[in-house]
């Protein structure tokens, strides 16, 4: 079962349990999804709407630390709600010492030595640990591993 017919049957489930918070950011996320599809005229796999979610979940990240900086907390609540519901569909995340295996054999394979070859080195590890990995804790590892 593709990702988008997963989140396609839980937005059905949402509407017959009227779980209102869940099903207006499952539409939310639907919605984003389609727009890419028409946008682009093409059909997303996978990949493709997990960089769709993870696109929404930094936006919530964002909002709510400005919600918070600004003293509204329920706004910030609202967004934390929809990040819950919408990092429910990314992969599993990576933990820093899986990450930091992947940068030194990336690295390895590469020949990278020094900071002028980190965007050789972000290339070999972005196909492989899109999704599963926070890419700027990837950027600070590959700089932390270029430095020494």
């Amino acid at each position: 079962m593709t990702l988008k017919a997963t989140i396609t049957d839980d937005m059905k489930a949402a509407m017959k349990a009227k779980e209102t918070g869940r099903l207006a950011t499952i539409r939310l996320l639907l919605a984003a999804i389609k727009q890419k599809e028409v946008d682009e005229r093409i059909e997303l796999d996978d990949a493709a709407i997990n960089a769709v979610i993870e696109k929404l979940v930094k936006q919530r990240k964002d909002s709510v630390s400005q919600y918070e900086a600004a003293g509204r907390q329920d706004l910030a609540d609202v967004e934390k709600a929809e990040i819950t519901v919408l990092s429910a569909y990314l992969p599993e995340k990576m933990s820093s010492a899986e990450i930091a295996a992947a940068v030194a054999t990336a690295k390895a394979e590469t020949g990278a030595s020094g900071p002028a070859d980190m965007g050789k080195l972000m290339a070999a590890l972005k196909p492989l640990l899109a999704g599963k990995a926070d890419m700027a804790e990837v950027s600070k590892l590959v700089k932390a591993a270029l430095a020494s």
